[in-house]
């Protein structure tokens, strides 16, 4: 029996993998954020839940660039606080 998921947020690895693909303009973006921002691995993986939330809201299958951009600005905002 399979792992039951209600929220993004609650997505393990083998799930984010699944349902959080990026294409290689929005993974550039990520894997910039990570270098000049200094997000750490946990930071990478939230992103991404909060940008697949972003496209689920948008009503979007896939996660695209700007998904991605509003996350990390949600991200940054997070670390203001």
């Amino acid at each position: 029996m399979g792992r039951r998921v209600f929220a993004n947020a609650q997505m393990g690895p083998k799930e984010t993998k699944e349902f959080c693909r990026l294409p290689a303009e929005a993974e550039r973006l990520l894997e910039m954020a990570v270098t000049k921002l200094g997000f750490s691995a946990r930071a990478f993986d939230r992103v991404l839940k909060v940008a697949r939330t972003i496209a689920d809201l948008e009503g979007t299958d896939g996660i695209g660039t700007a998904h991605v951009s509003e996350a990390i600005q949600y991200r940054m905002m997070d670390r203001l606080r």
